[in-house]
């Protein structure tokens, strides 16, 4: 059984990460942890990194309307794990929740899930620099999940001939083997076409012997042209790609045609990293 972390920010409660863990469960069972984080605004992050504010001290911050507003989120995430028959657990010093404790947290969880437009509407600009933070910390992988959202029938391996991506890929089978059985498709992404990715061939015959529905996707000579023409045919896909913030993803992201991409068509996101 699968230990998943979901994190709910302030008043926002996280329907589609629930969801998403939902459809999990039914397929083989987990347990779901519920972190409610007391922040009046996700903006607010930067005072725990910026000052070392206790997550009391800000939640201090907030009126009582949103003090209630959390306590709601808690006990309908309570409800809706009884009604689906899903294992929970609480964090139940909400009060003292921070990003910090997320980041501890994550160390006993096999994967975080986090229901975030803030990432996806900041994706094809400057990202959020505090989400960007945090994703970079959390020790266990992340799916961000949009509001809207197909659970995935189709998978997108983004390969970049880097280590990060490989480890990715991997912890993707490893952790989420029910989707192994979905259309695969490793799409190799690299900034200079007229350059071949470093050990393409080994990442394939590797990818191939965990998806049992596998294919390789090369975009020449005009891979956002093509890339965004095919995913718009996509209609339920997931995107496995390598550590946020200060490596391949980053580079992926903002450096190359899948931001537009992603900002787009608003699919979920599998993140991991060493």
């Amino acid at each position: 059984m699968r230990k998943i972390l979901i994190a709910f920010d302030g008043v926002h409660y996280s329907d589609s990460a629930l969801s998403f863990a939902a459809k999990l469960n039914e397929k083989a069972q987990v347990l779901i942890a519920g972190a409610f984080l007391p922040q009046t605004n996700i903006a607010n992050l930067w005072l725990y990194f910026g000052t070392g504010v206790s997550g009391k001290e800000l939640l201090s911050l907030a009126g009582e309307d949103e003090k209630e507003a959390i306590q709601k989120n808690i006990t309908r995430f309570e409800h809706y794990c009884i009604d689906h028959g899903i294992e929970y657990r609480v964090h139940k010093d909400y009060l003292d929740f921070a990003i910090p404790e997320l980041i501890k947290e994550s160390r006993f969880a096999d994967l975080l899930i986090i229901s975030s437009e803030s990432f996806y509407a900041s994706i094809k600009n400057e990202p959020n620099e505090y989400l960007e933070e945090t994703l970079h910390d959390i020790e266990c992988p992340i799916i961000l999940v949009p509001d809207q959202f197909e659970f995935p029938a189709c998978n997108i391996l983004a390969y970049d001939g880097g280590e990060s991506s490989v480890h990715a890929i991997k912890q993707f089978s490893y952790l989420l083997p029910e989707l192994t059985s979905n259309e695969t498709m490793l799409v190799c992404a690299n900034d200079n076409v007229n350059e071949p990715l470093p050990d393409e061939l080994n990442m394939a015959e590797l990818a191939a012997r965990h998806f049992s529905s596998f294919s390789l996707l090369k975009f020449e000579p005009d891979p956002k042209k093509y890339f965004n023409t095919w995913l718009s045919e996509e209609k339920a896909a997931i995107l496995v790609s390598g550590a946020y913030g200060r490596s391949s993803l980053y580079r992926l992201f903002h450096k190359s045609f899948i931001a537009e991409t992603i900002k787009e068509h608003q699919i979920p996101i599998f993140i991991a990293h060493k």
